[in-house]
């Protein structure tokens, strides 16, 4: 059924059964469809959005002029058994009967309870499928999980949803595979998919900010060997492939999520907990699930290619005009890939305020279709592959005020060895700079957080005396990716600074993703030293509780951030300046 009709009294929308508690803030499942509790009733035509100044197109291309809501001049659903707000001065069951105060529904802005309450079904909106559901309802926990589809990545993922003390990564995956009725325009025919589009997204361990990056699919990289789970439950190892596009790291030679987690580690040095994987059929499903997608455009639009033909200005799109929006590569910039990233970046930032704007929050049927065009959409990693994981995953990253969720691209270069540019390639230094400061876990916005006074606390452990280089006492480990690294480290330590004292323990008991300097307090001095020798942050600096006893040694792990001996690996404080950026909570034109 649609929003605007009402077919037999057996066809009940199932987000019809679910109403506001006024007195909780949470949304309930209701059975009995009676219209009526002991509560008193109302009936409820839902939101309205306001007037808007400028014409604004539908999802079907029709212009329209002054709209009150998503669907023109259509009647209004009526909701059946919602219960009705208690006024300030009226009794439970009566509607507002204060001074100035209609008899309708009134549109005011959702208290904070409510709000928090119903930011569980959508918390963390990110890319187009970041999803939480409401707290209870079994059944409508078995539906929605039954609309998952699930990959097991195996160890290139992490089993637990989520570590309350740790950053969380999670790899947003747009495939160019065809599904879907009307999507055999898109992609390439019989294509496994590729990875078309690809986002990073890495919220604090503090959840106050997160950082959303953007990887080309055309960017030149080695693709490693991945391990994938066969539908034996044997594994099969999937030989890497050096120097080809980024996107082939998915659907080709067999490869599977997992293998694209893994390319991701590897450029960026960060280990990626899950994924979430959509294709085209998504974006149509989701911008029309919330009801449409605000987007500006500095100039019209008229693309042969994607379809898209859309005048100056504000408009609000769905279906396949928010499609051919992401998809167009011929309408803004210099017409290339970099390009339409921005776009896609322009496009997701404004379903992320959308979804968590009042006229979403605030109603049940948006809500309900929302979550089921979500998890209808959503390829998962096993780790997060049922509608509670998902949920508890999705509450988490609600914690993320948009306004703390920067954009931004990996920094690349024309690929020097092509005449023809079609591709790119890293360009080493900036990028390095960015991958070290989300290493690091450093916000890209201004935030203040505890996070920030804990830095502040670790930071602290750089600062005091510092021991002689004779009298530091070390023992090396790699747990990274750099062959040799201890020895190469040991070596440079000894001949160019000193540290005689400094022993090479080979290979770490297990892969280590930052490089870490455990001492005892009573060693504080020589850390100190090696971590100034070493261009160690103060996040790597672990301090024991007890003191060390005779000659025993302090223990430096070198994980997948160490670059090379003499190399700094503390990140910068702050973004490099000519690094593209653009914050969730500003929208912008295309241009």
């Amino acid at each position: 059924m649609d929003a605007q009709s009402r077919g037999r009294a057996d066809e009940i929308d199932p987000a019809d059964q679910w109403v506001l508690n006024p007195h909780t803030g949470d949304y309930e499942l209701r059975l009995n469809h009676s219209g009526a509790d002991s509560a008193g009733t109302s009936q409820s035509s839902g939101p309205r959005i306001p007037n808007r100044r400028r014409p604004v197109r539908d999802g079907g291309g029709e212009r329209r002029g002054t709209a009150r809501d998503g669907h023109g001049s259509a009647p209004r659903r009526e909701v059946p058994g919602q219960r009705s707000r208690r006024s300030a001065n009226g009794p439970r069951g009566q509607e507002g009967s204060g001074p100035g105060e209609s008899t309708g529904r009134r549109s005011r802005k959702a208290s904070k309870a409510r709000r928090k309450k119903a930011l569980l079904w959508t918390g963390g909106t990110m890319a187009f499928v970041l999803v939480g559901l409401s707290v209870g309802g079994y059944a409508l926990y078995q539906h929605f999980n039954g609309n998952l589809s699930t990959v097991d990545v195996g160890s290139a993922g992490n089993k637990n949803v989520f570590d309350n003390d740790a950053p969380v990564n999670i790899l947003i995956i747009g495939t160019d595979k065809r599904t879907g009725k009307g999507n055999e325009g898109y992609g390439d025919k019989g294509s496994v998919g590729h990875a078309d589009t690809n986002i990073l997204f890495h919220v604090s361990e503090d959840r106050t900010n997160a950082t959303a990056l953007s990887i080309p699919r055309d960017l030149i990289t080695d693709i490693p060997d991945c391990k994938v789970k066969q539908p034996d439950g044997s594994e099969k190892v999937v030989p890497g492939t050096p120097q080809v596009r980024f996107n082939q790291s998915l659907g080709q030679e067999g490869r599977n999520a997992g293998c694209t987690m893994d390319t991701v580690k590897q450029i960026t040095g960060l280990k990626v907990d899950h994924f979430m994987m959509v294709d085209f059929n998504a974006v149509k499903e989701l911008s029309t699930a919330v009801g449409g997608v605000e987007i500006c455009l500095a100039k019209p639009v008229k693309d042969p290619d994607s379809h898209l033909d859309l005048p100056e200005g504000e408009h609000r799109i769905q279906g396949e005009d928010a499609l051919a929006f992401v998809r167009t590569r011929h309408s803004f910039g210099n017409h290339g890939d970099l390009d339409r990233i921005k776009v896609q970046q322009q496009f997701i930032a404004s379903m992320i305020r959308q979804m968590q704007s009042d006229s979403t929050l605030t109603s049940p049927t948006k809500l309900y279709k929302l979550a089921d065009a979500a998890t209808k959409a959503l390829t998962v990693d096993t780790g997060i592959g049922t509608g509670t994981k998902l949920a508890s995953l999705a509450q988490e990253l609600s914690k993320v005020n948009t306004k703390n969720i920067t954009f931004t691209t990996v920094p690349v270069l024309d690929n020097p060895a092509e005449k023809v540019k079609a591709t790119v390639v890293l360009n080493e230094t900036k990028a390095e700079q960015l991958f070290a400061m989300m290493r690091d876990d450093t916000s890209l916005t201004e935030v203040k957080s505890k996070k920030k006074a804990a830095k502040s606390k670790q930071d602290a452990l750089l600062k005091g005396s510092k021991a002689a280089a004779a009298d530091v006492r070390v023992d090396v480990y790699n747990g990274g990716k750099v062959p040799g690294a201890a020895q190469a480290t040991v070596t440079w330590l000894q001949n160019e600074q000193g540290v005689l004292k400094s022993a090479n323990k080979a290979n770490a008991p297990a892969k280590a993703t930052r490089t870490t300097l455990e001492y005892a307090p009573n060693q504080a001095d020589q850390a100190r030293a090696l971590a100034a020798m070493m261009g160690l942050p103060g996040s790597a600096m672990k301090q024991g509780t007890t003191d060390a006893e005779g000659l025993q040694a302090m223990v430096l792990t070198l994980g997948d951030d160490f670059k090379g001996a003499g190399t700094p690996i503390t990140g910068p404080a702050k973004v490099p300046a000519d690094i593209q950026q653009a914050n969730a909570d500003k929208a912008e034109c295309a241009k």
